[in-house]
């Protein structure tokens, strides 16, 4: 493998690891000779299989990243028990839909604690250790194409997703300098848990499928080597992009 586009010797810490977008990020971290850390609320033998069976090592954290504190302390037990990390890929996240006039304050607050208010605060934990140490790191949050478009029924979920856009590049502008590459991947419509009452709806799945000019619904495999390619030195220049993998949808 060129080494510009190689993972090899590199930690990776992926939240939200157990299924769809953050099991496909691990695997290809493995693929590019990466460890990875996953971390997540259920079980992820299944991702631990298939970065075995890409002749990569994982290692599983429990967390409850609705908890933005102990998601950081988390970050440092992993640290300190496990070695220092390169890379921190934020992906876990939830959806809420309703009317915005239906949205209860609940709904709202833990779509934003855990989309937002978690993303911040893991990466604030990352960067501190990484300062501290005199290390290099690099941060991929995962945005969406609602980062940059305002969707229909998910009024939190958009409000976080352009959030995430927002500090990812406030947080690139300060880190840059430091050594830290921040940035970010806005998928589009790919085949998780997400969008499975997308998928499962006939009409619904034909009108989204008619806007993409790819003609499919993206692979979390999609996401996994875009976030390779964020996370190795090929894109050492690069700090505050949120880079499109959405099938041309946004272009559309």
């Amino acid at each position: 493998m060129n080494s510009a586009f190689s993972l090899a010797g590199k930690r990776i810490l992926v939240t939200g690891a157990n299924t769809g977008i953050g099991q496909g990020i691990a695997v290809s971290i493995a693929r590019a000779g990466g460890a990875v850390v996953g971390v997540g609320r259920s079980a992820m033998d299944d991702t631990a299989a298939r970065v075995a069976a890409a002749g990569g090592a994982f290692a599983a954290v429990a967390a409850d990243l609705a908890d933005p504190a102990a998601a950081a302390s988390m970050l440092d037990r992993v640290w300190d028990e496990k070695g220092p990390l390169d890379g921190l890929v934020n992906n876990a996240g939830i959806i809420r839909r309703a009317d915005a006039v239906e949205l209860t304050e609940a709904d709202w607050d833990e779509v934003m604690d855990i989309n937002l208010k978690t993303v911040f605060f893991l990466c604030q934990s990352f960067a501190r250790r990484v300062l501290a140490g005199g290390r290099k790191g690099k941060v991929v949050n995962i945005a969406s194409v609602l980062s940059f478009q305002g969707g229909i029924r998910v009024a939190s979920y958009t409000a976080s997703k352009h959030g995430v856009l927002g500090i990812t590049r406030l947080l690139a502008c300060e880190w840059a300098p430091k050594g830290i590459n921040v940035n970010g991947i806005a998928p589009g419509y790919i085949e998780t848990n997400n969008t499975e009452a997308l998928r499962a709806d006939p009409d619904r799945s034909a009108s989204i499928l008619a806007r993409i000019p790819a003609g499919r619904w993206g692979g979390p495999e999609d996401i996994g080597d875009a976030a390779v390619f964020l996370l190795a030195p090929a894109s050492n220049y690069m700090h505050g992009a949120v880079v499109p993998v959405d099938g041309g949808w946004l272009a559309r």
